[in-house]
């Protein structure tokens, strides 16, 4: 059985991207069926396949992952020839905390640059709260260039690159400068020709999810 992942709206599911840039960057056949947010259906058609009632759920042959770093820990355990944690101890671990750190932080940056892949040139205040949030970020791409010499944060494409990606398209949006260490991460994402399929898919879509239509 093919996996096949249940994603939201591509143009603001941030944590639909992470679950399906991890599987296509890494070559892993999948299907997808995109359930659109905000719509009357969305809670009927997820809560039948997964009880948190998110996206990206993942079906798989013996059920259903929920949840994108669960999903992340699965993709990596069953395909292992993927190598999706550096191979190194030390440097898995770090993969794993930046993360973690992802998954359950950056609560201000989350808040005020909603992911939009369609807009540009957008502008919010920036809180101290929010520069708190963007340097944090950027002190790990940055950190990661200089342990693995730019490009992917760890050398090659794994979970960590997935779970920041949206950050670089949320700054993308936002107009946030980027020294040139931290810069090399943020253009290896947009240079994935999977992420330009995202993008390509994302600009089709004619939803508007006004909540998250932030900036002027």
């Amino acid at each position: 059985m093919k996996p096949k992942l249940y994603i939201g709206n591509r143009n603001y599911s941030s944590w639909s991207l992470r679950a399906w840039l991890l599987l296509a960057e890494a070559g892993i056949p999948f299907d997808e069926e995109r359930v659109p947010l905000n719509t009357p259906e969305f809670a009927a058609r997820i809560g039948a396949i997964s009880p948190a009632g998110l996206v990206p759920v993942l079906v798989l042959d013996d059920g259903p992952v929920w949840d994108t770093l669960a999903i992340a820990e699965t993709v990596a355990e069953r395909w292992s020839d993927k190598q999706l944690w550096p191979s190194d101890r030390t440097w898995r671990a770090h993969a794993r905390s930046i993360s973690a750190e992802m998954h359950s932080g950056f609560a201000a940056l989350r808040a005020a640059m909603p992911m939009n892949c369609r807009a540009m040139g957008r502008k919010v205040p920036l809180t101290p709260a929010l520069e708190k949030d963007i340097a944090r970020v950027i002190a790990i791409w940055s950190d990661c260039a200089a342990r693995a010499g730019g490009g992917w944060l760890y050398g090659r494409f794994g979970i960590p690159d997935a779970m920041y990606a949206p950050v670089a398209l949320r700054f993308r949006t936002y107009g946030v400068e980027l020294p040139e260490a931290a810069r090399s991460f943020a253009d290896r994402v947009l240079e994935s020709p999977a992420l330009q399929r995202w993008l390509v898919a994302a600009e089709a879509e004619t939803e508007v999810i006004p909540e998250d239509e932030a900036g002027q």
